[in-house]
């Protein structure tokens, strides 16, 4: 199946019945700085909501959303993997500037297995870095972060160290401790009453936060722990799709019930902006920070899972709804990144960039407001580590990705496996070595059809382009033999 095959079928249709169409909306004047809301879902796959073809997953608030704004059919996490994506997105840069490459440690999966020794990773960011929070801050605005961090602990390294306002439920971990049912053992979030279920629970904090700020500019990062692990849902909604038949590989009943508790909660905060009559000056973004778990979805037509750098592992369900900008029910194939959350929502708020920060993104507010394209080159990923399972898609059995870099430019993507390009030979070994793979994405959305040795003239340059992006980042090339080593 080629790209525009599957996407011409997938945005029209959604489990609600919303059809998006090229009604425009109306041009509305307005002095006030707008409120942003950036609502970010953890290991939500690309096609686990309906405006994007699940006939499974029942999302018809969401799919509302979409319907009212801009869908973004490119879209792409920065990473694979939960931390890094969360710190590109608040500080506007990529991983070889603020080092959070991955979960935990950089050498997963066993020794034996890896040829290098991998770049080590850090696990938070660091309070150095100035984060979106503290850029709007000069515009006015209060920030909440309300659900998942991941990336320290207030007082030094949690949401309140790094310009929120308000922190609800964030801190060091990537998965609820407690489970999805209160007591939820959050050191950020007081338990609610026994049985109390925590997608509910943090709408109702964002709630409280719109309500509570209504009169000011705010920004609520909207951080929802599902639906990651561990799958738990309410007993009622894992009975409404118990019997329900399975659709391309989605047939999760507990999963499915997760994304319906946050197209829950996505209603009850649309709801509750027209209920204070702020849905008008009021921007809302929707997101997701990697592809979809193995074992809980189907990213099908795209090819691997979470961990991985093909498409089923980094590209993600976007939406933009800015009143009397967007055009209700458009879609945008100019593929973006997280990176360009910061700078776009900057140009929104008309905050200034801080002084000498130095952002990888670009604002893609030209295209929210219908161009074609934007002017700047392609898109980058780093990965330097490790991260072991056996992921159907991935490129060998025992690790969802083993160190490589990425680019797409254009239709086309480009994959650097670091071990074989350092041990194997590099550039003079290129056709036999097994180190670049080479898509076009065009024709071949699931990645199927390795070209490197095709079209070796594209390979060529995406491979050039790769190489001198790394050098002037500075990313770090794990290039030491890995003395554990037994394959």
């Amino acid at each position: 199946m080629n790209r525009r095959d599957f996407l011409k079928n997938c945005v029209a249709v959604g489990a609600g019945g919303f059809v998006l169409s090229n009604q425009s909306v109306t041009v509305r004047v307005d002095t006030k700085r707008p409120n942003i809301i950036f609502i970010m879902i953890d290991d939500m796959g690309w096609r686990d909501v309906g405006f994007m073809g699940s006939r499974y997953y029942e999302t018809p608030n969401i799919d509302r959303l979409a319907a009212s704004g801009m869908v973004f059919t490119d879209a792409y996490a920065n990473a694979a993997n939960c931390a890094p994506t969360r710190a590109c997105f608040l500080t506007g840069q990529y991983s070889p500037r603020h080092g959070v490459y991955t979960v935990g440690s950089s050498a997963r999966g066993k020794s034996a297995d890896r040829r290098l020794l991998p770049i080590e990773n850090d696990t938070t960011l660091d309070s150095h870095h100035i984060t979106i929070a503290e850029a709007l801050k000069p515009a006015g605005y209060v920030s909440a972060s309300i659900g998942k961090w991941h990336m320290g602990t207030d007082p030094e390294l949690g949401p309140i160290a790094q310009g929120f306002d308000v922190n609800v439920g964030g801190f060091s971990a990537g998965s609820p401790p407690g489970g999805y049912f209160s007591p939820y053992k959050n050191p950020e979030l007081p338990s609610g009453p026994d049985g109390e279920y925590l997608t509910d629970r943090l709408t109702d904090e964002a709630l409280k936060f719109v309500e509570t700020n209504r009169d000011k500019p705010f920004f609520l990062y909207l951080t929802h722990y599902a639906v990651h692990t561990p799958l738990q849902a309410k007993a009622e909604l894992v009975a409404k799709y118990r019997d329900k038949p399975p659709s391309n590989g989605q047939d999760n009943p507990t999963y499915a019930a997760m994304i319906d508790s946050v197209d829950q909660g996505v209603g009850r905060l649309m709801d509750k902006l027209d209920e204070l009559e702020l849905s008008d000056n009021t921007i809302v973004f929707f997101f997701s920070d990697n592809g979809g778990y193995v074992g809980a979805t189907s990213n099908q037509p795209l090819r691997g899972f979470k961990g991985t750098f093909y498409e089923g592992g980094i590209r993600e369900p976007m939406i933009v709804r800015w009143p009397g900008v967007t055009k209700s029910g458009t879609t945008c194939d100019v593929p973006v990144i997280g990176t360009d959350f910061f700078p776009t929502i900057l140009e929104m708020a008309g905050a200034p960039r801080p002084a000498g920060k130095t952002l990888d993104g670009g604002s893609i507010v030209p295209l929210i407001k219908g161009a074609k394209a934007l002017e700047r080159g392609a898109l980058f990923w780093h990965f330097p580590a490790y991260l072991q399972g056996n992921v159907a898609g991935a490129r060998d059995s025992k690790f969802r990705t083993r160190p490589v870099g990425v680019v797409r430019s254009g239709e086309w993507k480009l994959m650097l496996y670091f071990e074989e390009w350092v041990l194997d030979g590099g550039r003079s070994k290129v056709d036999t070595n097994n180190s670049v793979e080479l898509y076009n994405l065009e024709n071949d959305i699931s990645e199927t059809n390795n070209l490197a040795n095709v079209n070796k003239s594209k390979r060529d340059e995406l491979l050039d382009l790769l190489l001198l992006w790394q050098n002037w980042i500075g990313a770090p090339i794990p290039t030491e033999r890995n003395p554990g080593y037994s394959g």
